[in-house]
């Protein structure tokens, strides 16, 4: 009776270790979509095909160059910061004043473009990076962690902590946050809400492109992971509230629960379908999310 008891509360306790974990995760990709839209209200609809471009950039160099993720992961926020500021520059500035729908449908194209451009050169074939210098589990009696999982939750952490410092005391920060609080105001005070927007798309960008990176560790890399992963990063926006980076995070974390607590006792199968149930059921009961600005 007391074993039975004690594997039950290791069982929980080895879920919900699971669900932190990859919930840190999700709140790396969430913030960068909430980031972009809470700033320039513009729903990134190629935010998991980002995603998806960084994981294979991770592979190419460790295929091609033999450098493990985390040594490449630095060369890659480089890579996509660019990439952020590239697409704000080249798309998204043309677009700005356009309504709602034409934003959604260049974001929306842009997906497609870089999903089948991946698809075309790569073929759907799935790849693994193996013996990553993350490889191996840390035991903590019947709990199994993967090394490569921690170290994903930590990167996240220093990420979402260095972003929140960035946000609050610089001054660059601080035109951001005003920059989403009223636009014109900013522009008045002499805010140059052009630049903003570039470091918002970068900063964006960047985030997603760690969290790429980072999930190459212990994910399988194919063209169509993206959509998975946005999905996910919609629903833990939707939670958290559109334009908010702290409910980003929280959504990240409670999704990652649920998800994991789902699928564990209830059935594998459905953990995904319990993760839109919260989704519907906020937008119908609490559209703003838990920490919303709208």
């Amino acid at each position: 009776m007391l074993g039975g008891r004690e594997m039950d509360l290791s069982y929980l306790a080895q879920v919900i270790i699971n669900g932190v974990l990859i919930g840190g995760l999700y709140a790396l990709i969430a913030i960068g979509l909430s980031l972009i839209w809470g700033v320039m209200e513009i729903v990134n609809f190629a935010h998991g095909d980002y995603l998806m471009a960084a994981a294979f950039f991770s592979y190419i160099f460790w295929s091609y160059a033999g450098l493990d993720p985390l040594i490449s992961l630095p060369l890659i926020i480089i890579i996509f910061l660019s990439i952020g500021f590239g697409t704000q520059k080249f798309i998204m500035r043309r677009l700005m004043d356009s309504p709602t729908l034409i934003t959604i449908a260049a974001t929306f194209a842009l997906s497609l473009i870089i999903r089948y451009g991946f698809f075309i050169v790569f073929k759907p074939d799935y790849r693994v990076i193996r013996d990553p210098l993350l490889q191996g589990s840390l035991h903590i009696s019947s709990i199994s962690i993967p090394i490569a999982k921690i170290v994903t939750l930590l990167v996240a952490l220093v990420t979402i902590i260095l972003l929140f410092l960035f946000l609050k005391y610089t001054k660059k920060g601080k035109a951001i946050r005003a920059t989403a609080q009223d636009r014109e105001v900013a522009k008045s005070l002499g805010v140059n809400v052009e630049q903003i927007f570039l470091i918002t798309w970068g900063l964006g960008i960047a985030c997603v492109g760690i969290a790429g990176t980072m999930l190459s560790t212990f994910y399988y890399v194919f063209p169509l992971m993206g959509v998975t992963f946005v999905l996910i990063a919609f629903a833990s926006v939707t939670l958290g509230g559109f334009g908010s980076v702290h409910g980003a995070v929280f959504g990240g974390l409670v999704i990652g629960l649920i998800q994991q607590l789902g699928g564990a006792f209830v059935s594998p199968a459905l953990k995904d379908v319990f993760v839109f149930a919260v989704f519907i059921l906020v937008l119908m009961f609490k559209p703003k999310g838990f920490f919303g600005k709208y």
